[in-house]
């Protein structure tokens, strides 16, 4: 019975370290996530002040073969 005991405290052992670990790398995941988020925002954004800020001429939509 006692050696049952301490199979069942060393997997409970396993087990809770691996919780910690896979916790952790959530969390570091849930940051990398984050910061991707914040950049594609930002890219966004820039790309709508490129489109704002491109002058409106009709031969620049032309293609330089016509």
């Amino acid at each position: 019975m006692e050696e049952r005991i301490t199979n069942l405290e060393i997997k409970f052992s396993l087990q809770d370290d691996l919780l910690d670990s896979l916790n952790q790398l959530v969390a570091k995941q849930q940051q990398q996530i984050d910061r991707l988020q914040y950049e594609l925002v930002q890219m966004a954004q820039q790309l709508r002040a490129l489109e704002h800020s491109r002058p409106l001429n009709a031969a620049d939509d032309i293609p330089p073969h016509y």
